[in-house]
């Protein structure tokens, strides 16, 4: 066994490095979206139903609009991070902006600017 110690990596070093993922949409790896993820051959997935598909929308729905209490209860620092993020996943200067990921960037700036509204709005 080694005696070498796992590198101690700060929080903004691991946000890094979960952000670089997001090159290429969804966190692609650093060669593309690969063809297999361990042993599971994309191809062989059937497509989704009309009714997985409507569960998936629902769940998203859910899902953001839990997102946004969130950030809305967060502090000032949590959404400029968030605002961060976004500009970061924007296209860099040269590079083909890929659809997806400039959709994904505006969207996350409208979860913060919507949690925003909800932070100003005081309870009946």
């Amino acid at each position: 066994m080694s005696d070498e110690r796992p590198e101690i990596r700060t929080g903004v070093q691991q946000q890094l490095e979960a952000l670089s993922r997001w090159e290429n949409e969804g966190g692609a790896g650093p060669d593309g979206i690969p063809g297999e993820v361990q042993g599971l051959d994309l191809c062989e997935i059937p497509p989704l139903t009309n009714a997985e598909l409507v569960q998936l929308r629902v769940r998203i729905i859910a899902l953001e609009n839990l997102m946004i209490m969130l950030l809305a209860e967060g502090s000032d620092k949590q959404l400029e991070l968030g605002r961060e993020m976004a500009a970061y996943i924007s296209p860099r200067p040269g590079v083909t902006p890929p659809p997806l990921t400039i959709q994904a960037a505006a969207h996350m700036n409208n979860l913060v600017e919507r949690a925003t509204h909800y932070r100003s709005v005081t309870p009946p």
